[in-house]
């Protein structure tokens, strides 16, 4: 799906997604990533859901998000509450979701001035 540009062309910013990969401004990505609105997209070593580890978490709370949008891929699943630990020491929230809702909901949340961390799992082909 295509998504509409706004005045946020300074932030990372989801300009389209499928079941394959994702842009922000306009540059693809088909790897699992993490992004924050300041940030340029980092790879994140995760090949699946079920590959998750604690630090992989870890590697997320290191940035200082606010708040963590956790793409899960094409269907929604839920992280359990160990794999998380890192963030919840740091009284940060966690939303998984698929990859589609992730991808809206950080948009929101980003031009909203959040500081927003969207992890994205991106299975290999």
């Amino acid at each position: 799906m295509k998504l509409h540009s706004t005045n946020t062309q300074q932030y990372q910013t989801v300009t389209a997604y499928d079941d394959k990969g994702v842009e922000f401004n306009l540059l693809r990505f088909e790897h699992s990533l993490i992004v924050l609105p300041e940030m340029p997209p980092v790879n994140w070593d995760v090949a699946s859901f079920d590959a998750l580890a604690p630090a992989h978490f870890e590697q997320i709370a290191s940035m200082a998000p606010d708040v963590v949008i956790l793409g899960t891929g094409k269907k929604q699943k839920f992280i359990h509450p160990k794999l998380i630990a890192a963030l919840s020491a740091q009284h940060k929230g966690v939303e998984c979701m698929d990859n589609q809702a992730a991808c809206r909901t950080y948009n929101i949340l980003m031009t909203e001035g959040r500081k927003v961390a969207l992890a994205l799992i991106l299975e290999p082909a």
